[in-house]
């Protein structure tokens, strides 16, 4: 069986439009644009956000900006970058919705959107929105098969237990239309192995998160051994399947205030959070979502040198 396929490595990071994430304060437009600016200037490669409502905070449940119209304003101030949600839950809005707008924003951005998905699981922001937080797989497998079916093809005409979609269709298409052409990716943002199953039918990219997985490489080999098994048994080859994950990095810069809560935060010189970082490579890892800690201008400037020793580490393996 071959290995997972690798092309070059690419490392993004998170926007922090959490409360009190931005360095122990509230990031407003104006400080994310100014981080993914820097971002995209520093050489990163994508940029990301998060899909929910409301986010605990030490017991407190801190409010969040909404992710597609960021995702939106981002698209139309950056022109080299890959852009997505870590990842957009499909229980929030409709499916036939969801592609239609993650269509508009790859249209807007040229063709830089990854679309990532999952079924959601912080219990209170569906509670105070209304939505129903039962059967979440089943409800993530019919919306999936029509946001799948409509980015794919266009058209759909489906009928569910939870979502219907009648003769739908998907229309002005945007610069990735699907068919025989390179479609607007879709990444899955789980490890369960009923979703694993799910999203082997469907999704190009899978992605692991540091609050899953302890932010530790180690854990990498059997969840990769899950996502193969989930693609083997899609009558898929677990090559076809692009594994990314999202770690933690933190800076202790003074004055700004970081999450001492969170486990294996990877620190120490340039050199040793590079080779931290690499030792997520070496397990298949091509695409680094980096939650930077503090997440503000200063994180940025200080990973840089990490991202330039790590794209040189990249640049050596591909020459060997």
């Amino acid at each position: 069986m071959a290995e997972p396929a690798r092309e070059r490595l690419k490392v993004g990071i998170l926007l922090p439009h959490v409360e009190t994430r931005y360095g122990g304060a509230t990031a407003r437009w104006g400080d994310l644009l100014s981080m993914t600016r820097l971002a995209e200037d520093a050489g990163f490669d994508s940029v990301w956000t998060v899909d929910h409502f409301t986010l605990p905070d030490h017991g407190v449940e801190c409010g969040v900006l909404e992710n597609f119209s960021l995702l939106a304003a981002i698209a139309a101030v950056t022109s080299r970058v890959e852009i997505g949600p870590m990842v957009a839950c499909t229980g929030f809005r409709n499916p036939a919705l969801t592609a239609k707008i993650a269509e508009t924003i790859d249209e807007i951005s040229g063709g830089r959107l990854i679309l990532g998905l999952g079924a959601g699981w912080h219990a209170p922001e569906y509670r105070a929105m209304g939505i129903p937080f039962d059967h979440r797989v089943g409800r993530f497998e019919e919306a999936l098969t029509i946001i799948h079916g409509l980015l794919q093809d266009g058209q759909i005409d489906y009928e569910g237990r939870f979502y219907t979609a009648r003769e739908c269709e998907l229309r002005p298409r945007g610069p990735r239309p699907g068919g025989d052409k390179p479609h607007l990716p879709l990444l899955l943002g789980s490890s369960g192995e009923r979703m694993l199953q799910v999203g082997a039918r469907y999704c190009d990219q899978w992605n692991t998160f540091f609050s899953f997985m302890q932010n530790d490489p180690n854990s990498i080999p059997a969840l990769r051994e899950k996502v193969d098994a989930a693609c083997r048994a899609a009558g898929r080859d677990p090559a076809t399947m692009v594994r990314t994950a999202s770690i933690m990095v933190g800076f202790p810069l003074p004055g700004e205030r970081g999450r001492p809560d969170t486990p294996n935060v990877i620190k120490g010189s340039v050199e040793q959070i590079a080779e931290q970082c690499q030792r997520f490579v070496d397990e298949g890892i091509s695409h680094l979502c980096i939650y930077l800690d503090p997440m503000t201008e200063r994180g940025i400037e200080a990973f840089v040198p990490v991202l330039e020793r790590l794209k040189a580490m990249d640049a050596m393996t591909a020459a060997r």
